[in-house]
């Protein structure tokens, strides 16, 4: 019998926790993990459509409109009509964002150590082609 979906669920649900935990251990107040994606995803390249955050995110966009509008209450993002077409809204940083990725990346670096203690290199190179390959079958259906 094979039940990698749930093992998926688990440890999603499992690792979410920790990461909450070292979040509060490291004193970041400022964004839960689900933020913390939406944050990553700003990092990498700021001023991102809301479509765009919830493909890379992985959160629907009800959930993604709610989630930015308390982020934006929080003085995390500001959203921004482009200048060429007005029903196109960016979400983009601000300073106090900025502020908090060097936090994040450390937490985030510690989970990763987590997530690959006890595996060599190959093998966690390995893991992580074989979860690429399940996302891709996943998102292949959609």
């Amino acid at each position: 019998m094979r039940y990698g979906g749930f093992l998926v669920t688990r440890i999603k649900q499992v690792s979410g926790r920790l990461l909450e935990r070292m979040l509060a251990a490291k004193g970041v107040a400022a964004f839960n993990g689900p933020q913390g994606r939406i944050l990553f995803v700003l990092w990498q390249k700021d001023g991102v459509p809301m479509s765009e955050l919830s493909r890379q995110t992985g959160l629907a966009t009800t959930s993604l409109t709610s989630m930015i509008d308390r982020m934006e209450e929080s003085g995390l993002v500001r959203r921004e009509r482009t200048t060429t077409d007005r029903r196109k809204v960016l979400i983009y940083l601000t300073d106090e964002a900025r502020g908090l990725e060097r936090d994040y990346d450390e937490v985030s670096d510690e989970m990763n150590a987590v997530f690959y203690e006890g595996f060599s290199e190959t093998e966690a190179e390995q893991l992580d082609a074989y979860l690429n390959r399940v996302l891709a079958n996943i998102e292949a259906h959609l």
